[in-house]
């Protein structure tokens, strides 16, 4: 008895002392992580086998609430970088210049530090997982302040600066991140999270091991309001909630959302119909296209959580999906919004399968269903399904298995949730652990018995194997196709995905399909689809063609139903031209000539679906493009009341709206090489403004006679992109992002959107000579010219 005791208080210095109740202290400086205070205990554990010894082993979270110099010293750093967006030791990212709410020093702060860029490429679910519990308290407690820190990089540095980029659109992360040349010892041994109020008593609690719902409680204690549906502390894994406020995205790659696509990370297939539903993750949105490439529909209108037809659900950051032939229907993982949606394409409706709620009948008003619309549903009206422990977080793959159950894993693969599909049910979950496994592989374990928690340690282990097993044929299936892709290509998107080191390509299988002879792949470095015939082993891009169906893209128009604010005003509004003009009231013929970059050119003509036109004030829409609607006069309520009201009539016969097919478009090209957007209004007297926005898909043209080095191209496309203007990123970092795709850049396809406002005042209706009752309608013509060129 005495040797086991020796020998147990010889390891012991290797152990947290952990006392009761909620909070939870050290007596000397924190353990970094249960994985480093494991690295001497082989040598102990073999000795102490010798002796028949087994012991236990605690997987409970440490916290620090030591206040030494150093903690100190580290919230003084972050609260002198408030004052300016970058300094000698420090630079802001992802945060808006203009944005001042959260550079207030006093309300409470959740601070993810350490190195974690350093392990956002490696193959470890750690930094996964870190960004998941973050990202998650942060939709909880939209009132907290949530940054990262990332100590000791170089500010200066492009590599590091576009390495976050990428971490930064791969996680979507919204949160700002101070990067500083300086070291702190408390974040060597990986990463931590930092929890503090007004700048005064933080509490250190270590990642690794920790559990989400301590540091749930310790926001808590800091008396940070939850989300207003959750008004109740509930369990935090209960993840959904209806978003009362516009879902935020990443600052720092608002430039590169002007590309065609942004992050593609999963697709799936239709083979009996020839149709690709395209998970364009970042842009919120399901892209249906057939096996050419054209685009046939589109599911997602912007970034929320909202059932409906497809032009007006919202997604936030759509994963994988699967298409069940028998139903017509085509099941989507809504990664942010831990749900999974089915789309019903005969009927093109957006229904959310999981989670479920329920709506208090009683309140059947048209008032409820306005605040239901607004987000402003009170708890007691809309009550969500309790999940538990059951809840989906940032799922992300989606397979379907033999029993017509859902198999749903996430990115790191550590949980497997198994659903009912037809009821939407959660019937099992399987959790597993990479760092078990990883620790498994230095551990004698067949020379040291551990008594381990079941919760913490069992079932993380036997988890991890059982994913494997229920999951291992469909998986492997997918990475069969996955190997006949280049290597070097599969290398290059293993950093964007979260692979296993076991099985390297395990992330990549929702980002392949088979249809008809070929294999498509996303390309989530290259923002492209690439597309290997079976055959002949040919490996191309997949080329996309009818973009109308798109339409203009949601951070760029801004009808009533789409304004909010954000921080700094409605990001994208930026205005090309701005007109004041005095006319007649009348009809006003516009011309907008616009030039398009000189060494660019258009992939296809301009179609009405990529235009929006919109008539406020005393004047009314007659017609949008030259040749779709026209001679069509489209008279607004307003109008109706202001005519009935002055008892005037119009002399212009309204004639009968013409049909056109979809694919019309207008003659936009002409002999100068301008495109043309013609429209015209009805004016009355008053103030009025016409706003045209388009959306020009574009790409560099190809000169036989002149071939320029890939990081021109990259640096013709970041001027034409101009980052500067709209927003945050410098143009070396962008050149960078480019040149990281190995790709030809003149087949890049990218948007270059058009916004021009026209103000009109408009004077009273002249009188006729022979008769003072009479009015004189005039017509007008406008035709001016705008430039995107840069």
């Amino acid at each position: 008895m005495a040797l086991r005791y020796a020998r147990l208080t010889q390891i012991s210095r290797f152990l947290p002392y952990i006392y009761t109740g909620n909070r939870y202290q050290h007596s000397r400086h924190v353990i970094g992580t249960f994985a480093f205070s494991l690295i001497p205990l082989p040598r102990e554990c073999e000795q102490i086998s010798k002796n028949g010894v087994s012991f236990s082993i605690s997987t409970m979270s440490k916290v620090s609430r030591k206040k030494s110099t150093r903690q100190v010293d580290i919230l003084s750093f972050i609260q002198s970088t408030f004052s300016k967006l970058q300094g000698p030791h420090h630079c802001w990212f992802n945060i808006v210049e203009r944005n001042k709410e959260f550079f207030k020093r006093d309300g409470a702060f959740l601070v993810l530090a350490g190195p974690f860029l350093d392990n956002c490429s490696s193959q470890v679910a750690g930094s996964v997982d870190s960004f998941e519990k973050i990202k998650l308290i942060q939709q909880r407690f939209p009132l907290l302040h949530v940054m990262g820190f990332l100590p000791g990089c170089s500010i200066s540095s492009t590599a590091d600066q576009t390495r976050l980029v990428e971490l930064v659109m791969k996680e979507y992360i919204t949160f700002p991140v101070l990067l500083s040349n300086k070291n702190f010892p408390e974040m060597e041994n990986g990463a931590c999270y930092i929890i503090f109020k007004n700048f005064r008593n933080a509490r250190v609690y270590h990642e690794k091991g920790l559990d989400i719902e301590m540091l749930k409680k310790a926001v808590e204690e800091l008396n940070v309001l939850p989300n207003g549906n959750s008004s109740s502390p509930t369990n935090l894994k209960s993840t959904w909630v209806k978003q009362v406020e516009v879902l935020k995205e990443p600052y720092l790659c608002s430039s590169l959302r002007n590309l065609l696509l942004h992050f593609p990370g999963c697709i799936s297939a239709d083979e009996s119909s020839d149709r690709l539903f395209l998970s364009d993750s970042n842009h919120h949105r399901i892209i249906i296209t057939d096996g050419n490439g054209k685009i046939l529909d589109c599911i997602g209108s912007c970034p929320g959580f909202e059932d409906g037809e497809f032009e007006f659900a919202k997604l936030a950051r759509p994963g994988a999906s699967f298409y069940n032939e028998d139903e017509d229907c085509l099941y989507i993982v809504d990664s942010e919004n831990h749900a999974i949606r089915r789309a019903d394409m005969e009927r093109r409706v957006v229904e959310t399968l999981h989670p479920t709620f329920s709506i208090n009948k009683k309140n059947n008003s048209l008032w409820s269903w306005i605040e239901n619309k607004l987000g402003f549903r009170r708890d007691e009206d809309t009550k969500s399904e309790e999940f538990g422990s059951q809840s989906l977080m940032f799922p992300w793959h989606l397979m379907k298995s033999e029993d017509d159950s859902m198999l749903i894993i996430n990115r790191s693969f550590e949980s497997l949730w198994i659903m009912d599909l037809a009821s939407g049910e959660i019937k099992e979950v399987v959790t597993g652990s990479k760092l078990v496994t990883k620790m498994l592989s230095f551990i004698p374990y067949n020379k040291c018995q551990f008594i381990i928690s079941k919760h913490c340690f069992v079932n993380i282990l036997s988890g991890f194997s059982k994913i494997l097993e229920i999951c291992g044929e469909l998986i492997m299936e997918k990475v069969h196709f996955v190997k006949q892709m280049p290597h070097d290509l599969l290398q290059q998107q293993i950093d964007s995905s979260c692979s296993t080191k076991e099985l390297p390509y395990a992330g990549l299988i929702s980002s392949l399909t088979a249809i008809q002879n070929h294999i498509i792949m996303c390309d989530m470095v290259g923002q492209r689809m690439l597309k290997l015939s079976k055959e002949s082993g040919v490996l191309s891009n997949f080329q996309f063609s009818n973009f109308g169906i798109l339409g203009l893209p949601y951070w760029l128009s801004f009808p009533l139903e789409r304004v909010y604010s954000v921080a700094g005003g409605l990001q994208g509004a930026w205005t090309h031209q701005l007109q004041h003009l005095g006319l007649l009231p009348g009809r006003v013929d516009i011309k907008l000539n616009v030039d398009i970059p000189l060494d660019t050119e258009l992939v296809e003509p301009l179609q009405e679906g990529c235009i929006w036109l919109q008539a406020r004030g005393a004047a009314t829409e007659v017609s949008r493009a030259e040749g779709i609607l026209e001679s069509s006069e489209k008279v607004g309520v307003s109008q109706q009341w202001y005519d009935e009201l002055d008892n005037l009539a119009f002399s212009t016969a309204e004639s009968e709206l013409t049909i056109e097919d979809d694919d019309a478009t207008s003659d936009l090209k002409s002999d100068d090489e301008r495109v043309h957007i013609d429209c015209a209004v009805n004016t009355s007297p008053g103030i009025s403004e016409v706003i045209i926005c388009a959306a020009f898909y574009l790409k560099l043209r190809r000169d036989p006679d002149q071939q320029d080095s890939q990081e021109k191209y990259a640096a013709r496309i970041t001027d034409i992109l101009n980052p500067e203007r709209i927003g945050g990123m410098r143009r070396d970092l962008c050149i960078h992002l480019l040149l990281k795709s190995n790709r030809d850049l003149r087949d890049l396809v990218f948007m270059k959107p058009l916004h021009v406002r026209i103000k009109l005042d408009c004077i009273d209706h002249p009188k006729a000579v022979h008769n003072s009752k009479e009015i004189i309608l005039t017509d007008s013509k406008i035709d001016f010219t705008v430039s995107l060129h840069t």
